[in-house]
């Protein structure tokens, strides 16, 4: 059973599709409400699923709780977890820990990547647009959900808060 209708925003490009019950809006999550098509208390449910390591740091994932919260009674969003072993977007052991240069060259040159990086630049920005996020953060960020851990091999891998 699939829901009535789904909004789904992205940053970059809105994304193509033939269904009418889905509607893909450009724009930028962490100011959602300002988007065109876009009003707090609309929807449902908001579903969020490894977006908040990559919104800029603190005071923009800050924003996207906040505009989560507003947008809907009910969410579920989900983040790798920083203190998993392995750095889910390149499969590297211990990635998230080293310096932003070690993790440039790694993310230039690692085979496992998500999406190979075309050159050194593109690679150290999408390493600094790749921040992990800790339980406390993920707390701090939804005081007001449940917060349960994804986990792989007795670890927990992933957050996800949860306002049912």
């Amino acid at each position: 059973m699939r829901p009535a209708h789904v909004t789904v925003v992205n940053l970059f490009e809105p994304g193509e599709t033939d269904e009418s019950w889905l509607t893909p809006i450009m724009g930028d999550a962490c100011a959602a409400s300002s988007i065109d098509g876009v009003t707090a208390g609309d929807f449902d449910v908001v579903f969020s699923n490894s977006l908040m390591e990559h919104v800029g740091g603190h005071s923009q994932r800050l924003r996207l709780a906040e505009e989560i919260s507003a947008l809907a009674p009910k969410h579920y969003v989900q983040t790798p977890y920083r203190y998993f072993p392995v750095e889910p977007h390149w499969i590297f052991p211990g990635m998230q820990f080293l310096p932003i240069a070690a993790r440039s060259k790694i993310a230039h040159s690692w085979p496992l990547s998500h999406s190979a990086a075309g050159s050194a630049e593109e690679a150290t920005n999408t390493v600094m647009w790749t921040e992990l996020v800790s339980i406390t953060e993920m707390r701090s960020y939804f005081p007001d959900s449940q917060i349960v851990h994804e986990r792989f091999a007795g670890l927990t891998k992933s957050l996800i808060a949860i306002r049912a």
